[in-house]
């Protein structure tokens, strides 16, 4: 079996680091000269608007290469291993050899978890039985404990719902997908933020394991990537991270009980809210102190490979984060830096939906051109904002294929620019569709992981 690894490269991480701080630099005089000319009365196009769109993505910048990976002191790391952890793995219809990689990689991590249950969500396109035998006899045989439930269909909360009633003693919960494939440090790092009393939940590092069997899953990879290190990491360097990953995210278990109910039975306009699981985890432990991103604990997990399923796949985020915005808006305190970081995502996401169309809908059809200019800039900053997916060594790909990848950055700026946006504005207006849509067949293979 393939080993799956992944590091922070230290010498690239400072290589990045020193060509972005470059980059923003220069941008960030050439953007205060167009200020300084439109408070002199200079009129230029949505100059304005250009440098406020400079300064935000400059400040996110700093941000992100203001966050550290958490280290603990011997003291916290005993505490740490005192820690009961119990591990959430919800599948359904799931390629039987990866859920088993799955849980090999699980009872493979350097520091083991006290407990692992596994809950059957009503399987009826695969027979996981086999799986099931293997699973409960590796448990008896290593001396980790080890559980299997089947339930009727019901979604993945109340799977989550029945594993959480099996870890009454438990102390932390870990969330992974059922086709995740954890770094055999992945649980150790990521438990160490959770050494701070404030800390309630803590998100991990998602890495595309089928990431060269398709164009689409490569620059997929790329996009999600520079995302959790760039937007995701200049939260947690403020503590206000908005949205795990769950394929893995930590939580203290206190938090998660004292909102099940909750969680289980969220509905919206009388219908029951099946997605968005993981943004609603996380604004729990928002709710009770800080939530962050531990950059050393990685994970590998299947993307989608064909593009119909990529696009369910954004909808149903989409969809998610739609309808999680509305919680925020409503729940966090007006006071808090959570919430304004949460505004002023909406503020950037309206900004830039103004400039594109006045500037692809409405200019083509006034001036009969396109502002070529602004696609130059689209695809500059996805490369300079791409630097830092090669800030990640993985072992099941060479730095030449780690570097082609990074080629494709203005693909992956355009599509989401072009293509995935309107997806969301779709999403955003069918967001009373909250059902969780699960896969009716398997969708991806071990073939596509391998």
């Amino acid at each position: 079996m393939k080993i799956y690894e992944a590091r922070r490269a230290r010498g690239r991480l400072i290589t990045v680091m020193l060509g972005l701080l470059v980059a923003a630099v220069g941008w960030s005089i050439h953007h205060a000269m167009v200020t300084m000319q439109a408070l002199n009365g200079d009129t230029r196009k949505f100059g304005m608007v250009y440098s406020l769109s400079a300064a935000m993505l400059v400040f996110q910048l700093v941000l992100a290469h203001a966050e550290r990976p958490f280290t603990v002191t011997r003291r916290q790391q005993r505490h740490l291993d005192s820690l009961n952890l119990a591990v959430l793995v919800p599948a359904y219809n799931e390629d039987p050899e990866l859920l088993v990689r799955c849980l090999m990689s699980l009872g493979n991590q350097t520091r083991r978890p006290d407990h692992i249950l596994v809950v059957d969500d009503g399987s009826d396109k695969v027979d996981l039985s086999a799986v099931r035998a293997w699973f409960l006899a590796e448990g008896a045989r290593t001396g980790l404990r080890t559980s299997w439930v089947r339930t009727p269909n019901r979604g993945k909360r109340q799977a989550h719902g029945t594993a959480i009633s099996m870890a009454p003693d438990a102390d932390a919960f870990l969330t992974v997908d059922s086709d995740a494939i954890l770094d055999r440090e992945a649980v150790a790092e990521g438990l160490k933020p959770l050494a701070r009393k404030d800390v309630q939940a803590v998100a991990g590092v998602v890495l595309a394991a089928n990431n060269r069997t398709t164009l689409l899953a490569r620059f997929t990879d790329l996009w999600y990537v520079t995302s959790q290190l760039i937007d995701r990491s200049s939260l947690s360097a403020m503590g206000s991270v908005l949205v795990n990953s769950g394929p893995l995210a930590f939580y203290r278990a206190e938090t998660v009980r004292q909102y099940l109910d909750t969680y289980l039975n969220e509905t919206l306009a009388g219908r029951e809210v099946r997605f968005s699981d993981d943004s609603m985890l996380t604004l729990f432990a928002k709710l009770e102190g800080r939530t962050v991103q531990q950059p050393s604990s990685f994970v590998f997990t299947a993307m989608p490979e064909k593009v119909g399923n990529h696009f369910r796949q954004y909808t149903r985020w989409m969809r998610g984060s739609t309808v999680r915005s509305l919680w925020r808006f409503r729940y966090l305190p007006v006071t808090s830096l959570a919430y304004w970081l949460h505004f002023s995502r909406w503020v950037s996401m309206a900004v830039s939906t103004m400039l594109f169309a006045a500037l692809f809908l409405v200019q083509p059809v006034v001036d009969g051109a396109l502002t070529l200019s602004l696609l130059a800039m689209t695809v500059l900053i996805g490369y300079a904002q791409c630097l830092r997916y090669l800030t990640v060594w993985r072992s099941d790909q060479s730095v030449c294929s780690q570097w082609a990848t990074w080629m494709l950055a203005p693909l992956a700026a355009l599509w989401a620019y072009f293509i995935l946006r309107p997806v969301r504005w779709y999403a955003m207006a069918t967001c009373l569709r909250t059902g969780w849509g699960t896969r009716a067949e398997v969708e991806v293979t071990l073939g596509g992981a391998s």
